[in-house]
């Protein structure tokens, strides 16, 4: 059995997200005998050498071939087994949108889709590999549960309870390896239920995926400011957590973070769930803007993108002093 301490969790992170699913890839297999994992020829990025070894009668790999990597797991998942499939998420959400949408969504067949290295960590590979809009296009198909692990620990948790689900769901891998640690012990992890990680009377920030550890960092360059930033892990995006979006809205400034397109991603859903609220915030949405950087290594992309701390910090700090500019306050 997986054991969550401080040690593994500390070897987790030093694998990054990719090697911590193989990590919960080992573990699915005592939850439920009849689970089969797939891959589209990427059994090594995906952290699956090990469970290939121990496994090799539940594991497939398909090639470059996204398409029917997804058809052949909805035609197991409909003879009964749990079926986990993993390609990099801009072919996940892209390449193999249609069988996603029929399989996934119509049919509603319990695959666990698992998005690697999302966001922008295999950005050196261009933008055929950056994957900016996967939770625009899963959030607009039904029935489709997204999950936005914050760090290692949480992609081990997010995956071992997807195991236990019969509904389809797609996870979002971003980091690349050495990742921050959000976590350092262990904790009740539940989809839909997001995790109120630090409080804050004026600012509200409401992270996801890699973000999250970068917007705790930002919350304590704004507290160095005299600004009190409370920070939201918002680990599902679909089914949103709307009572705690609802629970930000007493603050002066809701703000957004996602390594994910401003279009359609966390901010969107969030701006959608408070819509009709008649007493909320002004939201500062905070990810990629509208654009495809050239082929650049994961730290100068964030940065050129404008998501690291010190960027997030300032970006807030400046729309926070635009707010109380407006309300005639200092």
């Amino acid at each position: 059995m997986i054991e969550f301490n401080k040690m593994s969790m500390r070897t987790w992170s030093r694998l990054g997200s990719c090697g911590a699913f193989g990590i919960a890839a080992m573990e699915l297999p005592e939850l439920d005998e009849k689970t089969v994992i797939l891959t589209a020829d990427l059994c090594f990025y995906s952290g699956l050498e090990r469970y290939r070894a121990k496994y090799p009668d539940n594991f497939y790999n398909f090639g470059i071939a996204e398409q029917n990597m997804v058809g052949a797991a909805a035609g197991l998942a409909k003879e009964g087994y749990n079926v986990f499939a993993t390609t990099y998420a801009t072919f996940a959400s892209t390449r193999a949108s249609d069988q996603v949408k029929v399989n996934m969504g119509y049919m509603q067949l319990g695959i666990k889709l698992i998005g690697l290295t999302a966001g922008l960590s295999v950005g050196i590979l261009g933008a055929t590999h950056m994957s900016l809009e996967d939770v625009s296009i899963m959030r607009s198909i039904p029935n489709i549960a997204i999950l936005s692990p914050a760090d290692c620990t949480e992609t081990v948790k997010a995956v071992i309870a997807a195991s236990k689900l019969s509904t389809p769901v797609y996870i979002r891998l971003t980091g690349g390896m050495n990742a921050p640690m959000v976590y350092s012990e262990d904790y009740n992890f539940d989809i839909g239920k997001a995790i109120n990680l630090r409080d804050g009377d004026d600012i509200s920030i409401i992270a996801t995926g890699s973000m999250v550890s970068s917007s705790l960092k930002a919350a304590e360059i704004l507290e160095e400011q005299g600004i009190s930033c409370g920070v939201v892990n918002m680990h599902t995006i679909k089914p949103l957590d709307t009572e705690a979006v609802n629970a930000c809205l007493k603050s002066k400034l809701l703000v957004t973070v996602e390594e994910h397109s401003t279009l359609g991603g966390l901010g969107s859903a969030v701006a959608e769930a408070i819509a009709l609220e008649g007493d909320k915030p002004p939201q500062l949405m905070i990810g990629t803007s509208d654009q495809y950087m050239h082929a650049a290594n994961y730290d100068y992309l964030l940065e050129q993108y404008g998501l690291t701390a010190p960027q997030i910090a300032k970006k807030t700090a400046k729309a926070y002093s635009n707010i109380m500019h407006r309300n005639g306050e200092s």
